[in-house]
């Protein structure tokens, strides 16, 4: 199967950060993959797409080197993206997309099961979406079916008693 590399829905744009346009049309110029620009970054795939998708905030570090790598001023970079990320507009509520609808209804289905076992394993409390860090791999496995791994790691942060 040929490489193939995300793009950005064009349904998304009005949501983003300006910069999430330019990013992306860089990136689908040169063929890179998230996988690729983060072994630059030296961050982590999930990390580097949620900065195209203005969900994470890039380091002045991050900013030269994709400034670089994708050819993208490094002054328009650094102009656009010093805020701080505005998370969680990126996409409609709820998801109409249908893979993010089916991480959603993973959630839906599990997330009560996935609480109440966290909870007998830590005690009350939630696990952090800010000290975090995900990954994705492909699995395949021995009949050849192909399968996804979602790893979500989350600083157990308890509840203060008060």
């Amino acid at each position: 199967m040929a490489a193939r590399v995300a793009t950005l829905d064009s349904s998304l744009v009005d949501r983003l950060p300006a910069y999430s346009k330019a990013l992306f049309d860089a990136k689908a110029s040169q063929k890179l993959s998230f996988e690729a620009i983060a072994k630059v970054l030296g961050r982590g795939e999930v990390a580097v797409a949620a900065i195209f998708y203005g969900q994470a905030e890039a380091s002045p570090e991050d900013i030269e080197k994709l400034s670089d790598l994708l050819g993208v001023p490094k002054a328009t970079l650094e102009a656009s993206m010093g805020g701080f990320p505005d998370r969680g507009r990126a996409g409609p509520m709820p998801p109409v997309e249908p893979l993010i609808y089916r991480l959603y209804e993973v959630v839906q289905n599990y997330g009560y099961a996935f609480k109440a076992i966290m909870n007998e394993k830590f005690g009350d409390g939630i696990m952090s979406a800010i000290a975090f860090s995900s990954k994705v791999e492909k699995e395949v496995d021995g009949d050849g079916v192909t399968w996804v791994n979602i790893t979500l790691r989350g600083k157990w942060l308890p509840y203060s008693r008060f």
